[in-house]
């Protein structure tokens, strides 16, 4: 009798080569995305931009970039994800080079939503790249790990080397280092990448998309002019009240699509909607810690953007530390202990944050940093395994770009609500510096306060259980409607 022999699938001989180029490409988008916040004050000096304006410049990127995340991992399986790549690291050094060009705040934002329309096809798409490439599932699993590590300490090293180039160069120096690096990952993306597609891919749903970016900009809009028009004014009203009706035609046409742009039913998941907006939260965070620091050591404390960067390295460092610890301690424990851990340090944080002055000590700012830095790395790990926790294999893609999204999410409207209600208008003249930032702190010790909450509801044994009826009902179940 002969015994039926099953080879494994070939391993590509280039893969840890494609993991790296793929890495390349995310550590300079996550770098640019917090390299900017250090170079803002800059910008505004040789710009003369507005406070809103500057929330601009960070948002316009992060916003657009959260808005195209779902359209282009979809794309990407339908049109080829390693020419979808190359298109995005175009589009991206492009976008980088107008960028560093720009004469006025303007034009520089608009440069920003380019370059981001660039970035949106880089995380969800490569990521995709990485999952097709690594067939064996250990391997694959240590790849995913490098990738999300690459993004933690991507992010948490911006501000120094922003402040570096800011220091030695000038701010646009910024994006100049993107270009050489861009055409290079597009080189190499050409001559290493395979080509990939899904085998069924999504449909596209173009109205979805619009209601998305419209739900997204009219609420990111409305919070940061909201100060110059008033809070309660017919502009800031109508603006809240016109978001809030988008997000319900959006949901209402998603719920009828067969293949929509995201799956409502997802989020009868506590975990996944627990994931969700614990990354809204911790990027809220993050977003809103980098804006109001930024300002801080650089408007009120007179720092340089060199300084203002090195004194950030305590929150890099643990940041870059904690990531990979967090990553082995969501394999062995569960994703529990990570979040908890990551939303109690970073709520200490924000507390030690709330009474900064002029003067205060370097030994108190370093401990607030450092709590941040451990918390920021303590998250990232356990936000995309909690949101796929329970998920069917073939909906574990999406449900990943829906947390990637929610990311950026949290950015911009971190950004644009610490802007909004925690800088003054004057503070940025100099006269004020030293109120920046206090409503803002405890906005960060909030979010913090959040995921500490979620972070404990979503692991429980009930919010297993409607992890694993909501999975139930995605294999065995079609959306309704057929738009």
């Amino acid at each position: 009798m002969l015994e039926r022999v099953t080879s494994a699938p070939a391993l590509d001989p280039r893969r840890w080569t494609i993991l790296a180029i793929c890495c390349l490409s995310l550590f300079v988008v996550g770098i640019d995305t917090t390299a900017v916040n250090v170079a803002l004050p800059s910008i505004r000096g040789d710009l003369g931009a507005s406070v809103a304006q500057l929330q601009w410049v960070v948002d316009a990127y992060t916003l657009v970039l959260a808005s195209l995340l779902l359209l282009a991992g979809s794309s990407a399986d339908r049109l080829g994800r390693a020419r979808v790549f190359r298109w995005g690291l175009a589009l991206f050094t492009l976008g980088s080079l107008l960028c560093s060009l720009a004469p006025d705040a303007p034009t520089l934002i608009a440069a920003r939503a380019l370059q981001a329309i660039g970035g949106s096809m880089l995380n969800p798409v490569a990521m995709s790249i990485v999952r097709n490439t690594f067939t064996d599932a250990r391997e694959r699993a240590q790849a995913i790990g490098i990738w999300g590590s690459t993004m933690g300490v991507s992010m948490a090293l911006g501000p120094v080397l922003g402040g570096l180039l800011v220091e030695s160069v000038d701010w646009r120096a910024i994006f100049w280092v993107n270009i050489p690096v861009g055409i290079a990952a597009i080189v190499l993306t050409a001559r290493y990448v395979p080509e990939s597609r899904a085998a069924r891919a999504r449909r596209v749903d173009p109205l979805g998309q619009a209601l998305v970016i419209v739900f997204l900009g009219s609420l990111t809009y409305a919070i940061i002019e909201a100060p110059s028009h008033g809070w309660g004014s017919g502009e800031s009203v109508g603006l809240f009240a016109f978001a809030l009706v988008t997000l319900a035609l959006l949901i209402g046409w998603e719920l009828r699509r067969r293949d929509p742009l995201i799956e409502v039913r997802f989020f009868r998941s506590a975990p996944f909607a627990g994931a969700t907006a614990i990354a809204i939260a911790a990027f809220s965070a993050l977003g809103g810690f980098l804006f109001l620091n930024t300002l801080y050591l650089q408007e009120t404390r007179g720092l340089s953007p060199l300084e203002a960067g090195l004194w950030t390295l305590p929150m890099a460092a643990l940041t870059v530390v904690a990531s990979p610890i967090s990553g082995r301690l969501v394999g062995r424990l569960g994703t529990r202990p990570s979040l908890v851990v990551g939303g109690a340090a970073m709520a200490l944080s924000g507390l030690l944050l709330t009474n900064l002055s002029p003067t205060t000590s370097l030994a108190h700012l370093f401990a607030a940093y450092v709590l941040f830095g451990l918390g920021f790395g303590a998250l990232n790990p356990p936000i995309t395994d909690t949101a796929v926790s329970g998920m069917p294999a073939d909906q574990a893609g999406v449900a990943a770009a829906v947390a990637s999204t929610s990311r950026q999410i949290g950015m911009s409207l971190g950004v644009a609500v610490v802007g909004a209600v925690a800088v003054p208008a004057g503070a940025l003249a100099g006269a004020g510096g030293g109120q920046i930032g206090a409503v803002g702190w405890w906005i960060v010790a909030g979010c913090g306060a959040i995921v500490l909450v979620l972070g404990l509801l979503t692991t429980t044994t009930w919010a297993h259980a409607t992890a694993t009826r909501t999975a139930r009902a995605l294999s065995h179940t079609q959306p309704g409607g057929a738009a």
